[in-house]
Formats: structure tokens, C-alpha cells, sequence
């Protein structure tokens, strides 16, 4: 993991104050697919996870979609990979990069299977692998592309400072993976995770 985090932001204060009035993005029709998904390949159809890397990263992209609601239940921060980019390229904290290159330490778009819970040395110790199911991220096995937490993640909104970078694993703070532990823990048939951009 990479560690670094900016503390200060480069936005003047008309950019924040548009940025704080923006509502949320409709995900209406992302649903609507991912439910129909989740019928064809068997998958859990009370609900499933979905990360909008193309929010900043000091806001909420992690959301619980519930489909028998039709509401979000939770959400939270989450991370994006560094791209390995030199540390003067300061926007690399403002904008996801993708690759699905191993060593890429990139983040990867698609549609995912929640897999197996296994240990992990970041967070509260608990991981679970996610299997790619498109060509954008089919090696995620292969690059060690998990779901976990980290403790450099915050709990609650840290906009307009960034979320810290991963190495193209979405982590989420120690809190939050609590919650979708005990859920994955309880499911009966595999989760969709999806990323989009």
C-alpha cells in the first residue's frame, strides 16, 4: 500500500463550494443491469456492491445497492490503485487510472465475483479475492486484487483532501468492511461487485 495522502487542496473556494452542491449521480440504469446480471449468472439478487471511481476520492463511491429496497443502505470511502506514477504527478490522486496489467497496481473497471474470505495483513485481517469477469479485469486473481480495509481509510467524507492509494485493491476503512463482512458472511450465492468510471 501506499501510504502518502494530501492534506492540502488546490481548489479555490468557488470549486468547493460547487463540488459540496452537487447531488448524486443517478444510477438508475447501472442497477437495472446489474440486477438482470445477477439473475442470469446466479448471483445474490438482495444486493450488490458498486464503485464509482469516477468520484473524487475524498467522497462517497462505495455504495450498497439494495434491490428489493431500491435504495443504497450504506456507503462509503474507497480507494484506487497509484498507477506506479512518479510522485510529481500530482493528479493521481484526483483521477482513477485503469490497466489490467500485473505489477500495474492500477485499479481495473468491470463487473467482478466476490469470492472466498481468506486473511489479510491490512486492516482488520480479513480479505475476500475477487475473480474479474470481463476482459478489464480478469487477472485480479493473478495481481492479488482483493476487497479489504486499511486503516488509513476514513470513516466519513474527506473532501476536498483525497482518499489515500492503493495497489488497485478497492480498501475501505476498518468500520465498513466490518459491515460488508458480516453481509458477505451471510450471503447464500456470490455478490456482484462492479466498478465503473
Amino acid at each position: 500500500m501506499i501510504t502518502a495522502l494530501i492534506g492540502c487542496s488546490k481548489y479555490s473556494p468557488d470549486k468547493l463550494l460547487a463540488e459540496a452542491g452537487k447531488t448524486t449521480k443517478d444510477y438508475t440504469a447501472r442497477h437495472t443491469e446489474a440486477l438482470a446480471y445477477c439473475k442470469e449468472k446466479k448471483f445474490n439478487e438482495d444486493y450488490y456492491f458498486l464503485i464509482d471511481l469516477s468520484q473524487h476520492s475524498g467522497k462517497n463511491r462505495f455504495f450498497v445497492y439494495d434491490f428489493k429496497t431500491g435504495k443504497v443502505t450504506d456507503q462509503n470511502l474507497v480507494t484506487h490503485g497509484s498507477c506506479d506514477m512518479s510522485d510529481n504527478y500530482s493528479d493521481k490522486w484526483e483521477k482513477a487510472r485503469y490497466s489490467n496489467k500485473d505489477g500495474s497496481h492500477c485499479s481495473s473497471l468491470g463487473k467482478y465475483k466476490v469470492g472466498s474470505r481468506d486473511y489479510s495483513s491490512w486492516g482488520i485481517k480479513v480479505k475476500y479475492w475477487l475473480h474479474g469477469l470481463e476482459e478489464s479485469n480478469s487477472n485480479a486473481k493473478d495481481r492479488v486484487v482483493v476487497l479489504h480495509s486499511w486503516d488509513a481509510v476514513s470513516d466519513f467524507e474527506v473532501y476536498p483532501n483525497y482518499s489515500p492509494l492503493s495497489w488497485g485493491c478497492p480498501a475501505v476503512s476498518d468500520n465498513f468492511m466490518r459491515k460488508l463482512d458480516t453481509k458477505l458472511q451471510a450471503a447464500k450465492k456470490p455478490v456482484l461487485l462492479w466498478i465503473v468510471e
